[in-house]
């Protein structure tokens, strides 16, 4: 039967089985593949884009009633709350989970099914190598027996030839003896029938003494050769052994190594195939294999562990290995004859080890997400896989999987929809196939999300243990116990927040007492660590000073401020940034006050910044909506 229709079978006993437990009710409905949109159409500057698709997950399949089923066997009308037992939430839980099995079930044959195909396929291929053997050597022995017969045949002929030859010489000396023993007797009666005596005393002795000289000569009648001709007993013993190699087979060549194929691995397992292109008979293979280590020494005492698998297919899957590791394998072949050569080395990979979220460096918006992360493996993966899905008002994962794939770096700029939240996570992909999924993280676009960046901090900060808080100590630490590096504020007591790289309206909140002096605002990227904030070119900021008579507050950029007096001092201030109109704005968030605005064409993206110019703290609140007063 051929293996198709068993599968076949095997998946219609199973929806049998389905039947009988009473989901002939229900109708599956998945959602088709689909390529996901950009959201509003929008794509990030100096950000690479990549294409995206839809996977259904088994959340996507979901059940509905089956509008011409035939009755239930209760007699219950599809009316009847009371028995009605698609409205309950346990039972449709126990249909999903009876699916699921039945899913897995059907995975489960599919791949005995296929390992059978492989099988077959196996033996086909080997008893078609055995009968092109046994043909060959068929074919040998006729033409050896063929060979010994035209030998044989020339060897009678020659003989043959040399019989005729001797027979036939020895016939004419015959014929020769005869006439002359004719020619003699006719002499002889001739002389007898002279009447001349003197004629005949003359002619007589000459006669008798050529009788007697004939007489002396000894005529050989026997045969001069032999009628039997000669039969020596051929020599088949090059047959023999050919007859007895077909019992015999001859040891195997090396088998060849298929290079790896995509997909073809797991963290801990590696599926490797190779071939034999000849005609040998194998009994079995020997499969070997080790890690391939960067800093292995030339010493062979010092080298990996070498191991060792048995199969009788050209393939075969080997596990307990290490994720995102290089291996080096080779496979010889074995028949009753002996063991074929070592084939070449092939280098095979696991698939990498999940990556790792930073979440403290991931922001959003209303508007997409920036997602950053590191690999977590020591060789390099090919690129990255980044999953979302949507989350529904249940607090659930929707049913569709979205996937951005070949990432190349650790980073990725996802358009998204607002005021949704996001399941988020990343895999690693190599060779060997893609990696576990990272740990999911949840994303908001209510409104702009960052953390304070610690590595930026001047040295006498402190940064909470959320990030969203920074505090200022009384004691000064001395120059000496500062740890300063490039990146680190020198002068001014101040942090940068996460960058915001997204074109659009962004908004936050920092809370403050009135009894702290800070600044608070944006800068590039590059602006100088050894500068105060609002001192230079390429910061913006809110400046709040203490006088003995008044709180002082000003707006500065490139060391200059506009005269500006606020009566109310704001504890929440609210800070609006739009790229697209070039505004950073401040507002008293308790008082919906507008307090003043910056008007600039940012040339790229900006940072969040914040300092404190007396020891206090100060804390950041954002992914929250903006107000309606901010961006009228």
């Amino acid at each position: 039967m051929d293996l198709y229709e068993i599968r076949g079978g095997i998946l219609d006993a199973i929806a049998e089985e389905a039947e009988q437990q009473g989901l002939s009710r229900e109708s599956t409905t998945v959602e088709p593949y689909n390529v996901a949109p950009d959201r509003r159409g929008r794509t990030a500057r100096d950000v690479s884009t990549f294409q995206r698709f839809s996977v259904d997950t088994n959340e996507s399949l979901h059940f509905e009633p089956c509008e011409d089923c035939p009755p239930s066997p209760t007699g219950a009308e599809d009316g009847n709350d009371e028995d009605d037992v698609f409205k309950e939430g346990g039972t449709e839980r126990e249909i999903i989970t009876i699916r699921n099995r039945l899913q897995g079930k059907v995975a489960e044959m599919e791949s005995f099914a296929g390992h059978l195909e492989e099988i077959f396929l196996t033996v086909e291929e080997n008893f078609g190598r055995q009968e092109q053997h046994l043909e060959q050597h068929y074919n040998d022995v006729l033409q050896t027996l063929s060979q010994r017969y035209d030998e044989r045949a020339a060897g009678l002929e020659e003989e043959k030839k040399g019989k005729l030859e001797a027979l036939y010489s020895q016939l004419l000396a015959c014929g020769r003896a005869m006439d002359a023993s004719k020619e003699l007797i006719e002499a002889a009666q001739e002389i007898y029938r002279s009447q001349d005596k003197r004629l005949f005393l003359k002619t007589v002795m000459p006669t008798i003494k050529r009788i007697e000289e004939f007489a002396k000569e000894e005529v050989d009648l026997r045969l001069a050769t032999s009628l039997d001709f000669n039969t020596p007993l051929a020599d088949l013993s090059d047959v023999k052994t050919m007859m007895d190699s077909i019992n015999v087979v001859p040891a195997p060549s090396a088998p060849v190594i298929n290079p790896q194929m995509p997909n073809s691995a797991s963290q801990t397992s590696l599926r490797v195939c190779w071939s034999l292109f000849s005609d040998d008979t194998v009994e079995y293979y020997e499969l070997y294999y080790r890690p391939v280590l960067e800093d292995t020494p030339a010493d062979s005492t010092c080298a990996p562990h070498e191991s060792k698998v048995k199969v009788k297919e050209t393939h075969c899957t080997v596990t307990d290995l290490l994720p995102n590791a290089q291996y080096e394998l080779w496979v010889t072949a074995t028949n009753t004859t002996g063991i074929s050569p070592v084939s070449e080395k092939a280098l095979y990979m696991t698939v990498p080890s999940p990556p790792v979220i930073k979440q403290r460096e991931c922001t959003s918006c209303p508007e997409a997400a920036l997602i950053r992360w590191e690999s977590g493996n020591t060789n390099p993966v090919d690129s990255y896989t980044v999953e979302l899905s949507e989350m529904g008002t249940d607090g659930l994962q929707s049913g569709v999987t979205e996937s951005i794939v070949a990432v190349p770096t650790c980073q990725c700029l996802i358009q998204l929809q607002s005021g949704r939240r996001y399941l988020i996570s990343v895999r690693a992909v190599n060779i060997g196939g893609p990696s576990d999924r990272s740990e999911v993280i949840t994303v908001s676009t209510t409104g702009t999300f960052f953390h304070l960046l610690e590595e930026t901090a001047h040295p006498c900060l402190s940064i909470s243990e959320d990030g969203f808080t920074m505090f200022y100590g009384d004691e000064e630490l001395p120059i000496s116990a500062m740890a300063l590096d490039d990146n680190t504020f020198a002068r001014c007591v101040a942090v940068l927040g996460n960058l915001i790289p997204v074109r659009g309206r962004h908004y936050w909140e920092v809370e403050v007492d009135d009894g702290t002096e800070f600044r608070m605002g944006v800068a590039y990227e590059d602006t100088e660590r050894n500068s105060y904030l609002g001192a230079n070119n390429t910061s913006w900021c809110m400046r709040h000073i203490l006088t003995p008579t008044r709180h002082k507050y000003e707006f500065l950029h490139n060391g200059w401020s506009p005269d500006l007096r606020i009566t109310v001092n704001p504890v929440r201030i609210g800070v609006a940034l739009d790229y697209e109109r070039g505004a950073l704005s401040f507002f008293n968030v308790d008082l919906e006050q507008h307090l003043h605005t910056f008007h600039c064409n940012f040339r790229s993206y900006v940072h969040p910044c914040f300092s404190l110019d007396n020891p206090g703290a100060l804390t950041v609140h954002n992914g929250i909506e903006a107000p309606e007063y901010t961006f009228i």
